[in-house]
């Protein structure tokens, strides 16, 4: 019902172009594998990069160029990278232990200093993250580094897994086009916004890359990523439309893969609305939401229910199952918040219709199908809901809050494995993507607790109970995680998507010829 055409035309026009376009650019490359012959692997990607200052954009650590002191794994655990270890010294002091025998792309060790200048070039020149680590003072000693926060900081570490954490020469040339750091890939050419050209290090830390040349390409339209894939132009395409994967699917030569994201779509409601200030009423509109819907007529499979903020996966996130779909215990929170149907059906509350107006987007193209899902379910039971479609939903949220009763939104709930992020900003009064006004009493405690707790198991549990408390309040409604949808030659091996989306490229991947 909510599933979109696919152009076979425009498709097929699309695909003459690209593979034209492609087929009169060439790359040459001295690395060869063992055998003599050189492995090549192509990667097209959806947003394109201006720059590969690792400080930057995220596509240093992405592409294998660059690397941070801790990552996430599979299960989404921090876990040591370039730090082989790390110690809280006290509330405010964290020190580092550097692996023996990292060296940058030119061949110099890296060592605590070389750290340490890193993070002061990234302090210095992006804002954003000097306000996110809070960095206070640093100290190196050979192989160490330590660093000391502004203020009682546990999330600290959770941040060093930032792309823009990345550890690169400091004292470097030209690092928007040549950044020397530590992976397993360095820089061959690069074209802003079109390609990456990359050939492996051979004295990378971690093992010598399998393959020889990675070539990433960008391009925004997801059709034409799907049909590079079909023509075996790329090797692997991410991002791709639901509605693009049934040829991909059906080709024996390649595969989806299809990961549950970080990202969360949602309803949020506008608590400064005395109507959604009534809990009966948010908890009536999240029973009128059949999740399975949402996953299967609009995401077409590619999502996962969702039944709080978190990715099931992280040891924080609530075991319980998502809401159910149960429109007649809808209606009976009604009754109780006081609305009754007139003759028309409609719920009527001291005279007054329950209208409510719900803003969406095009940035995000389920979204609005989403928002008409809602409409619908919504009229069954008396309520009107109006749908507006805002070019710039965060300027329109804030700038507007009088005229939105709902939004469909969409946010990253712990991008580096800590959901304390999210809590912050989506909860506290003062919270930066709190534009709903959500203000409860006993989350805002929880969370200030959780700042101040070091203790990763205490954090867990606090972080269950801020999950809780959002379950029973629901101050939104959590419809999906969206899955990152990828396409993949079967000719790629030992590579799987993460749903961190950080390390696209691996010494460990490698290609059959």
């Amino acid at each position: 019902m909510f599933k979109k055409p696919i152009y076979l035309a425009i498709f097929s026009i699309l695909l003459l172009l690209f593979v034209t376009a492609c087929s009169n650019q060439g790359h040459e490359s001295t690395g060869k594998s063992n055998d003599g012959v050189k492995k090549q692997l192509t990667l097209l990607f959806s947003f394109g990069s201006t720059t590969l200052d690792p400080h930057q954009d995220w596509m240093g650590v992405r592409a294998g160029i660059a690397e941070t002191l801790v990552k996430l794994d599979e299960g989404l655990s921090i876990q040591p990278w370039l730090a082989e270890s790390w110690e809280q010294v006290d509330e405010k002091t964290w020190s580092f232990k550097i692996r023996e025998g990292v060296t940058f792309h030119d061949g110099t060790p890296v060592d605590g200093e070389a750290v340490k200048a890193s993070f002061e070039r990234l302090v210095e020149n992006n804002e954003a993250m000097a306000s996110t680590l809070k960095i206070d003072s640093m100290e190196a000693k050979e192989q160490e580094v330590t660093f000391v926060t502004q203020e009682v900081y546990p999330a600290f570490l959770s941040e060093l897994v930032h792309t823009n954490a990345a550890v690169i020469k400091a004292d470097a040339e030209d690092i928007a086009e040549r950044p020397i750091a530590t992976g397993p890939f360095q820089v061959a050419g690069f074209t802003p916004e079109s390609e990456v050209v990359l050939e492996k290090y051979p004295d990378y830390w971690d093992g010598e890359a399998k393959i020889d040349e990675v070539i990433v390409k960008f391009n925004e339209d997801g059709n034409v990523r799907a049909l590079a894939l079909q023509s075996e132009e790329a090797d692997i395409a991410y991002h791709l439309p639901s509605e693009s994967l049934e040829p991909i699917e059906a080709d024996e030569k390649l595969r989806v893969e299809s990961v549950p994201s970080l990202r969360t779509h949602f309803l949020l409601y506008q608590q400064k609305n005395p109507v959604l200030q009534d809990v009966n009423v948010r908890k009536a509109l999240d029973l009128m939401i059949d999740r399975e819907v949402v996953v299967n007529d609009i995401m077409n499979g590619h999502a996962t229910a969702a039944n709080g903020p978190f990715n099931a996966n992280f040891a924080f996130a609530d075991g319980a199952q998502a809401s159910e779909y149960d429109p007649a215990q809808a209606e009976e929170l009604l009754k109780k918040a006081g609305y009754e149907k007139n003759e028309e059906g409609t719920l009527m509350k001291d005279g007054k219709s329950l209208t409510l107006t719900l803003a969406t987007y095009q940035g995000r193209p389920e979204l609005p199908l989403m928002a008409q899902y809602f409409q619908s379910e919504a009229a069954k039971l008396g309520i009107s809901v109006e749908i507006i479609t805002a070019e710039n939903i965060d300027s329109f949220l804030w700038e507007q809050p009088d005229n939105w009763d709902i939004v469909t939104y969409s946010n990253l709930t712990a991008p580096r494995g800590d959901g304390g992020y999210f809590l912050n900003v989506a909860y506290l009064p003062e919270g930066s993507l709190n534009p709903g006004s959500i203000n409860i009493r006993e989350l805002n405690d929880v969370t200030k607790k959780l700042n101040g707790t070091a203790d990763a198991e205490e954090r867990i549990s606090l972080q269950k109970q801020a999950v809780q408390i959002i379950q029973e309040e629901v101050p939104q409604s959590f419809m999906v995680h969206p899955h990152i949808i990828v396409g993949v030659n079967e000719r790629v091996t030992n590579w799987n998507p993460g749903s961190e989306e950080y390390y696209l490229i691996t010494n460990k991947m490698d290609v059959t010829q």
